[in-house]
């Protein structure tokens, strides 16, 4: 993919093992085949859905405030050069 950059933190293999493990433990067995097969079946943005949708009843302070509690709470999980909050 152009522009993509792996980190260090995850492998591709990686963050699609734990998303599964995510959408089961959430949705069930079943659900989540649901899903994968709705997503793979019609053609998903998930850009357009993020930005039409995720944050659309937070403002911009909540949401920097949220990412810099996330980034203070997971240090492991950003990469240094990804930093969010200095």
């Amino acid at each position: 993919m152009d522009g993509y950059k792996m980190t260090d933190n995850m492998q591709t293999s990686a963050i699609i093992n734990a998303g599964i493990k995510t959408l089961q433990e959430t949705l069930g067995i079943i659900e989540t085949e649901i899903f994968i097969t709705t997503i793979k079946e019609e053609s998903f943005d998930y850009t357009e859905w993020r930005s039409d949708n995720l944050f659309n009843d937070m403002t911009l302070d909540e949401l920097v405030n949220q990412a810099a509690k996330y980034e203070r709470d997971n240090p492991d999980l950003i990469p240094q050069n990804a930093k969010i909050i200095a």
